[in-house]
């Protein structure tokens, strides 16, 4: 029989998982079966203790249970531990092992697909949610000169900054008022586009020069993209980081990581 997987979440049937992994086992040669499973708001402890009792060898999380996964795991990977959320699970020899493949997947993006070197580059991460905690560590990984933090309640980046402080060196934290300077890649970790909006980022950190990365995706531009394109922005969706976290994720499950662009240049093709 194949080995089973899943994504939980609540809602999940917009997921694209399902059909991410399915081309990556038949890339790979991986007998696996992968799913949706809709978990309910209060009972997502109880889904994953079912899925083990059923079988199953590990699961994907998103919204709204990455937090809770990170409180079940038996075991977290370190970036897991640093972002304080967990999107991979791994049941094996009696535990439950979190991970976080995100901030891992949105460098891999940015590096091998946009072709974006990090190393002794200028980051600003727009946000200091999850979201960011996830790729903070990952691109600190990456070498970058400088990653500033700008957020609209600045205690809020300031305890991230506080987190991450044997980092201290390369991270400062601002208001999105107080942002000075140009940037060679700007992240936009908030969740602005989710309700069509703008995170208040001043025009003057974008150049001609710079990556603006919006990790939301959709069938148009997010405004953010939109925003730093007429600005002179190169821009991107999360759609590449979302194709990366997911390889992250098989290989760290099945030992081989599949090939990406060729599916993620199909993804990017307009549905009919």
């Amino acid at each position: 029989m194949s080995d089973r997987y899943c994504v939980i979440g609540n809602p999940i049937a917009h997921s694209r998982s399902p059909a991410i992994h399915a081309a990556f086992a038949l890339d790979t040669g991986q007998s696996i079966t992968y799913e949706r499973c809709l978990a309910p708001l209060d009972g997502f402890d109880a889904t994953v203790r079912r899925l083990i009792a059923e079988g199953y060898r590990g699961a994907n999380v998103t919204v709204p249970f990455k937090l809770d996964a990170a409180r079940l795991a038996t075991r977290l990977a370190p970036r897991a531990a640093a972002a304080g959320a967990v999107n991979t699970l791994l049941f094996a020899d009696g535990e439950i092992v979190g991970d976080n493949t995100d901030g891992p997947g949105l460098v891999a993006d940015i590096v091998r697909n946009a072709g974006v070197v990090l190393q002794g580059k200028r980051i600003l991460l727009l946000g200091a949610g999850g979201a960011a905690r996830g790729a903070l560590l990952p691109l600190l990984d990456a070498g970058p000169r400088e990653i500033v933090i700008a957020n609209r309640t600045v205690a809020t980046a300031e305890k991230l900054l506080h987190d991450f402080g044997a980092h201290a060196a390369r991270l400062s934290v601002n208001g999105f008022a107080d942002v000075a300077g140009s940037f060679d890649v700007v992240v936009n970790a908030t969740s602005a586009s989710l309700a069509a909006d703008l995170p208040p980022v001043p025009a003057h950190v974008f150049t001609r020069a710079t990556l603006a990365l919006d990790m939301m995706y959709g069938n148009q531009p997010t405004v953010f993209m939109d925003f730093a394109a007429s600005h002179g922005a190169t821009v991107r969706d999360g759609l590449g980081m979302l194709v990366e976290q997911a390889a992250e994720a098989f290989a760290l499950w099945r030992g081989v990581r599949p090939a990406t662009a060729g599916l993620l240049a199909s993804m990017r093709q307009p549905r009919p």
